[in-house]
């Protein structure tokens, strides 16, 4: 199931997205929240809609306490930016406030003249979790979305730490929706791949990490608990670049869908 996270006429629901074509897309407002008992509520809005009264929009799909990104996680990008592939995982953060969604804009930060682009796989966690053995693993997800690890590359260089390179706000788009139905081994092998303006930058599949997304969860969850909604990125493949403002920058998962948004200036 595909569970979309959204707005119509200034109230937020979530809901599932039924169709296979992007212009004939519905959602079925789902009664309660994903992480909890709920239903489909059998009532329908267009995810596309032609009359224009009716105003739906796609919001980031989970609102998370936290996410967790593991980086260099693919060996070529390592390598790509001169750095050795770690052994370990190897865990920073993104605050909440970095979370945007499909369609809405990146803002290029003022403080950066390198603003560079990151495909990667969201694992989103279903329940709350702690020191989660290997073979449970599959238990405590929910599922999987596209995501964007926007960074600052000169800052990241500049500074040693990541907090504001890869921190700041709209550094973190997510979505479009969640997919729960891939399973684990699935999700372990997907094609991830990134557009700017239609011309693709980065092809890479899941199965080229370093450290697999059980390796990920299991290495976290030692340290730290985990809520329902709260989003792992897995690494990016090679390929990352530069973004400008004007850009449209296209992420898209096999399986799971494409997630887009525009490179402005801040205001």
């Amino acid at each position: 199931m595909r569970i979309a996270r959204f707005s119509i006429d200034g109230n937020v629901a979530f809901g599932a997205v039924e169709g296979d074509k992007p212009d004939e897309l519905v959602l079925d407002i789902i009664k309660g929240i994903p992480f909890a008992e709920h239903e489909l509520s059998g009532t329908k809005v267009p995810l596309a809609p032609s009359d224009s009264k009716t105003r739906v929009r796609l919001l980031p799909p989970v609102l998370p306490s936290k996410v967790v990104a593991f980086g260099r996680n693919y060996a070529e990008h390592a390598r790509e930016l001169g750095n050795e592939v770690p052994d370990a995982p190897f865990a920073f953060f993104k605050p909440s406030t970095s979370v945007i969604g499909p369609g809405d804009d990146i803002q290029y930060p003022p403080f950066s003249e390198e603003l560079h682009h990151e495909a990667e796989l969201a694992v989103v966690i279903g329940r709350m979790c702690r020191e989660v053995p290997r073979e449970r693993v599959a238990d405590v997800i929910f599922g999987y979305t596209c995501a964007n690890d926007v960074t600052a590359r000169d800052v990241q260089r500049r500074e040693k730490q990541w907090a504001r390179a890869k921190g700041f706000d709209n550094s973190c788009p997510l979505g479009p929706w969640v997919e729960t139905d891939l399973d684990l081994a699935t999700a372990s092998d997907l094609t991830v791949q990134l557009t700017v303006n239609g011309e693709q930058r980065q092809l890479g599949r899941t199965s080229e990490m370093i450290h697999s997304i059980e390796d990920l969860i299991v290495n976290i969850t030692e340290a730290m608990t985990l809520l329902p909604g709260d989003v792992i990125l897995t690494g990016t493949p090679a390929g990352v670049g530069p973004l400008a403002v004007g850009d449209e920058v296209a992420v898209t998962i096999e399986g799971i869908g494409t997630l887009t948004n525009k490179v402005v200036k801040r205001g």
